[in-house]
């Protein structure tokens, strides 16, 4: 047995760890998310290289135990060492894809899928194939059928504000129940605009799949005692 990464082992280790990365890449490019194509083949296959120098260096110190016996007490190879800098080094670049503003959070999951990225990278990038193409047929899965296939409601926050409450408030609930909107929390606050006061309800809701909150915010705006409406979430 030769103790070194082949050639060709080389090339299909760097070729399989581009293609997932470039499949798991697209999905996010294609919904907009902020790492795309090149940004998740280049993370996957860094990944990937590093994998195969860890690897070679303890070949490379097996060599040197072999060839000189009497410094095998001396010569040490820690095979996790770069790894562990690989995963605690992604974070970085996970990070920078979250963008946090007042009322949501998005790019979680891109950051998620970054990191998941480069974990195959370290599993093709060592030789471990089976891990690596059945990890990424899980993390294809968990990014597209997945979400398909289960069906979350998560409850999202409204924020209306508006004058004249009784008419206003009226107007609200006639919409929500006309329209199967189900409210399960509701929050209230009262200020003072222009000598006009404003009031503000902010609604915990769930509605039904024939509804978006763009229909929601859009026919709440039109409404003449509406002065603001916007939707309080979270987003990956």
């Amino acid at each position: 047995m030769k103790l070194t990464v082949t050639t060709s082992e080389i090339l299909i280790r760097l070729l399989l760890a581009m293609l997932i990365a470039g499949i798991i890449g697209y999905d996010r490019e294609q919904k907009n998310h902020p790492a795309g194509i090149r940004t998740h083949i280049l993370v996957c296959v860094g990944a990937c290289v590093i994998a195969m120098i860890q690897q070679e260096i303890g070949f490379q110190s097996l060599q040197i135990a072999e060839s000189f016996p009497k410094f095998s007490g001396v010569v040490r190879a820690d095979d996790a060492r770069l790894i562990a800098q690989v995963v605690s080094g992604i974070g970085f670049l996970g990070a920078g894809t979250i963008v946090t503003t007042r009322h949501a959070v998005t790019g979680l999951t891109t950051a998620a899928s970054l990191w998941a990225t480069a974990g195959l990278g370290l599993a093709f990038g060592m030789g471990y194939y089976r891990i690596g193409l059945i990890s990424a047929v899980i993390v294809f899965c968990s990014l597209t059928i997945f979400k398909k296939l289960i069906r979350v409601k998560p409850y999202r926050r409204i924020e209306i504000k508006y004058v004249h409450k009784q008419e206003s408030k009226q107007f609200i609930e006639n919409y929500f129940q006309e329209n199967h909107v189900q409210a399960t929390n509701v929050s209230f606050k009262t200020e003072v605009v222009q000598n006009a006061t404003v009031y503000t309800n902010v609604y915990s809701v769930e509605m039904p799949k024939t509804l978006t909150y763009s229909d929601i915010i859009e026919e709440m705006s039109l409404y003449g005692n509406t002065r603001a409406v916007r939707l309080i979430g979270l987003q990956s």
